[in-house]
């Protein structure tokens, strides 16, 4: 992952994180769900998993 990825992921989770923020409470748990796996793909990319 190249550090403009790595800032662009950055604004992306940031984006996500006030849109969930914003959403209806019942809306958060998948929401925050998808963003963990988003964010867990992205760690296996660094290692080479």
């Amino acid at each position: 992952m190249t550090e403009e990825n790595e800032v662009d992921l950055v604004q992306e989770v940031r984006s996500e994180l006030e849109e969930i923020d914003a959403s209806e409470l019942s809306e958060h748990s998948a929401r925050f769900e998808a963003l963990h796996e988003k964010l867990q793909e992205s760690l296996k990319s660094i290692d080479n998993l």
